[in-house]
């Protein structure tokens, strides 16, 4: 489980420096140190080391300014390899120097370092990552995209949008807020709360508002259909994606 939440982990904050930090080589350096020693006091550095290595690939084959040259295969891959590490190497017994000292408290009961570390992994990558990741299913489905008016009057672009969200534009050009990259993360955070704590009818009537509040843009898709398929891949691809981490954090809190 700690390999599984560490590979999370490693690979989301890769992507929330690739977004965020103006100097990229420092916050790299700054995770590298953060998640070695995390390793070190839990016992785990071996499991850290591989997450690193795979943090790097990751970086590799989902670039953030350019179609994936892997399509969406590098994220079905990360999701088997976290998968069998859920399943295959449950919570530790002992948890290393942390473990000693380690009391985390919650309504369902206490929470095990291993566990604690899966689900703030999943939540990070959650926030970056899976922007990518939805990025890559349009890009494989080939849907239409907003268009940016900017972009437009300069010109075709030189490369792919940024990572898009679940259906939301990546630059808005109405409004000039890049309202996508926040709305995505927040409703996976919210998927994510809300199935870990079985507000199922909360959490349905949220993704029904979503589609009432975007119906009227849809409405007027015409006779391609192409608002609609892009709206209906990037917002399925979230919700599966956000479900997907619930189901994995309640697996393995009940494993």
């Amino acid at each position: 489980m700690i390999a599984a939440g560490l590979l999370l982990l490693a690979v989301g904050a890769a992507d929330l420096v690739r977004q965020f930090a103006p100097r990229r080589w420092i916050g790299y350096l700054a995770v590298v140190v953060v998640l070695l020693l995390l390793g070190s006091v839990s016992d785990a550095l071996l499991p850290t080391a591989a997450a690193l290595a795979v943090g790097a690939l990751w970086v590799w084959s989902m670039p953030d300014d350019r179609p994936t040259p892997l399509g969406f295969w590098p994220a079905v891959l990360l999701a088997l390899v976290v998968v069998g590490a859920v399943v295959w190497l449950p919570s530790r017994v002992e948890s290393g120097l942390i473990g000693e000292v380690w009391v985390l408290r919650s309504p369902f009961g206490d929470v095990p370092f291993d566990l604690a570390v899966l689900a703030l992994g999943a939540a990070v990558f959650l926030l970056e990552s899976s922007n990518l990741v939805v990025r890559a299913a349009l890009d494989g489905e080939h849907t239409w995209r907003p268009v940016d008016a900017r972009a437009e009057r300069s010109g075709p672009p030189a490369s792919a949008p940024a990572a898009l969200t679940d259906g939301e534009s990546p630059a808005a050009p109405r409004s000039g807020f890049q309202g996508g990259r926040l709305i995505g993360p927040l409703e996976r955070m919210l998927v994510l709360i809300l199935t870990l704590a079985t507000a199922y009818p909360v959490l349905a009537a949220m993704l029904a508002a979503k589609g009432i509040v975007r119906f009227p843009e849809i409405s007027r898709d015409g006779e391609t259909g192409a608002r609609a398929e892009y709206f209906l891949v990037g917002s399925l691809v979230s919700w599966v994606i956000a479900l997907g981490a619930a189901f994995l954090v309640w697996w393995a809190a009940h494993s």
